[in-house]
């Protein structure tokens, strides 16, 4: 009997040991993943042409509301990157003698995950991946009196890729990069040359859709951007870009944007994060 309650007492201690053993490995490897979220406006100037509701060039104002949030991925922490990015757009541009205007309101949605490539120089990170958008708006002009408004909706896949390189003036932790995304194939829609919203209601709806790409389709978006890290916080200060054309059934739409970015943020643990990590994994 003793011999059987010494063995008993034997094995429970081995098996307590093995736990422990794992449970420490486990805390030992345990990852927390910020969320590096940065709120955006940009302020700028924009270039609108699109010849279903005008054959001129408007230019003026551009405003930008912006929200990304970019995390190492939870099956390869070390290697992918996943980011978010969302945006509304509002421009309020006029021709060139400012007697007429266009007002555009644009959204935009951006996922990407991206391969990581930490330290190819020293403090240098590069990024490669790819990309989905959804991007669509309208743009109205009041003063015609047919075809007053132009409807835009694009879905793409593509190519999005960062730089970044981290380095310090003075005490000061900065984080200096480089964003873009490039949609390569995908859909959009575009109505004819002259068709109106009208005969698309009442049923004349063929050719609406069409596939996109290069040949008839060009989106590119670029940031370059200054991070502060002020302790928690992250202030940004940038330049954004946008070069957009889309030419099809004899229609041309040619967006430009320039414009300063500002932005606050910072790195957040998402819910379900452990309080105490061993490792902290982050996206910048």
């Amino acid at each position: 009997m003793k011999n059987k309650v010494r063995m008993a007492v034997v094995m429970a201690v081995i098996v307590l040991s093995c736990i422990g053993v794992r449970a420490a490995d486990a805390d030992t490897t345990s990852v927390a993943r910020p969320v590096l979220s940065m709120f955006t406006f940009d302020v700028g100037r924009a270039s609108v042409l699109d010849t279903y509701i005008s054959t001129v060039n408007y230019t003026g104002l551009n405003l930008r509301l912006g929200y990304s949030a970019m995390q190492a991925t939870g099956f390869s922490p070390e290697k992918w990157v996943r980011h978010l990015e969302l945006g509304v757009e509002y421009y309020n541009v006029k021709n060139m003698v400012r007697n007429r205007v266009l007002h555009t309101l644009m959204l935009d949605s951006r996922w990407s995950l991206m391969r990581r490539w930490r330290d190819v120089l020293p403090g240098l990170q590069l990024m490669g991946g790819g990309m989905a958008q959804l991007r669509g708006g309208v743009i109205y002009k009041g003063s015609n009196s047919n075809n007053v408004c132009s409807v835009k909706a694009h879905i793409s896949l593509g190519v999005a890729g960062t730089a970044s390189y981290a380095c310090h003036i003075g005490r000061l932790p900065i984080t200096l990069s480089y964003q873009m995304s490039l949609p390569v194939v995908g859909v959009f829609y575009s109505p004819d040359y002259d068709e109106s919203y009208y005969e698309i209601y009442v049923g004349n709806r063929k050719g609406l859709v069409h596939p996109g790409w290069w040949g008839n389709r060009f989106d590119m978006n670029n940031l370059v951007a200054a991070d502060l890290h002020l302790g928690n916080t992250i202030l940004r200060l940038g330049y954004r870009n946008r070069i957009e054309r889309s030419w099809v059934n004899n229609l041309n739409t040619h967006i430009t944007t320039h414009a300063f970015v500002i932005g606050l943020g910072g790195n957040f643990l998402s819910l379900g994060s452990k309080p105490t990590p061993k490792k902290l994994i982050t996206a910048f």
